[in-house]
């Protein structure tokens, strides 16, 4: 059966990502957008909220959340109070007390609900994580790398409080980490670059281990011009793995191998929404944003130059 799915907020990533793989994916039928800005989405009604949505489409059984993740939880409770299951894009949240809050409302209503990192479905996610599972690991460095006016032009909300300013997009790297190490990470210092006229950071260094003790550098910057950098390195016993363009490419056991679908990932996303709904089931993995809540508790902040569009 064709799930008839709605989407709240129809922002930049929902254009370019989500509503192409909807389309392309014969499991989902979008019948409605809610958009408070009022920005029409093609083909489909497009209406100011989830209420209003509810009303004129009660066909709808499942929606995608794409706002600012300072809106979410309101919206989320809401979508899961009337029995919808519900998508949500990364991060799940702006605090861990929201996000801790919702697995449980959602097992209340016996509906799906998924917190995605679209970057543990990158190609090359899967191998690098099998590759490491039996090698003795000795070092590991991740560098994120991204320029912010390229990814959110003019998006205030990113470095307003709850929009986590450079850990957007380091919760893809922390995703792509606790996927594929074979024991769990954690924060041990760090350090943390806010702009004088923003309330998020523009830049950040992790120190992590593991249980292993194993030295993990993370250098998250949203100042990168020129060449964008999402790479892990990791350092074993049987030589250097890896993996590059933001899990498009593995290098290891002197292998190379390369491949990019720019609608991939999130086509892997729907493909799992689409196993969750009608088995009503909970995937909701609280490892990648706990570990950048940890490193805003364990972070020297420092005030750097004003930062502007």
């Amino acid at each position: 059966m064709t799930i008839k799915l709605g989407i709240v907020g129809v922002g930049k990533i929902a254009r370019d990502q989500h509503l192409p793989v909807i389309a392309a994916n014969p499991a989902f039928d979008l019948v409605a957008a809610a958009s408070r800005s009022g920005q029409p989405v093609d083909g489909v009604p497009t209406v100011p909220d989830i209420d209003t949505m509810m009303t004129d489409h009660p066909e709808v059984v499942a929606v995608t959340i794409c706002t600012p993740p300072q809106d979410r939880h309101v919206i989320v409770r809401d979508a899961l109070n009337r029995g919808l299951h519900v998508m949500l894009e990364k991060p799940p949240g702006s605090s861990l007390s929201e996000v801790a809050d919702l697995p449980g409302l959602a097992a209340a209503k016996n509906v799906a609900l998924f917190a995605t990192y679209h970057s543990r479905f990158a190609p090359a996610v899967a191998p690098a994580k099998a590759w490491l599972a039996d090698r003795k690991i000795t070092a590991v460095r991740v560098r994120w790398l991204e320029n912010v006016r390229q990814w959110h032009p003019g998006q205030d909300w990113v470095f307003q409080p709850g929009g986590l300013g450079v850990f957007d997009p380091g919760i893809n790297a922390m995703s792509s980490l606790t996927e594929i190490l074979p024991h769990p990470p954690f924060i041990t210092s760090a350090e943390l670059s806010f702009p004088a006229n923003r309330d998020a950071p523009i830049a950040a260094t992790l120190a992590m281990t593991d249980i292993a003790g194993t030295p993990i550098a993370v250098t998250l910057d949203w100042r990168q011009t020129g060449e964008q950098i999402w790479e892990i390195a990791v350092d074993t016993d049987a030589g250097p793995l890896v993996l590059s363009g933001g899990g498009t490419t593995l290098e290891a056991g002197g292998a190379k191998t390369e491949a990019h679908d720019p609608h991939g990932e999130y086509a892997g996303l729907y493909r799992r929404f689409a196993e969750l709904v009608p088995a009503r089931r909970i995937d909701f993995d609280t490892a990648p944003i706990t570990l950048l809540a940890d490193a805003f508790m364990l972070g020297k902040r420092t005030t750097i130059d004003a930062f502007d569009w």
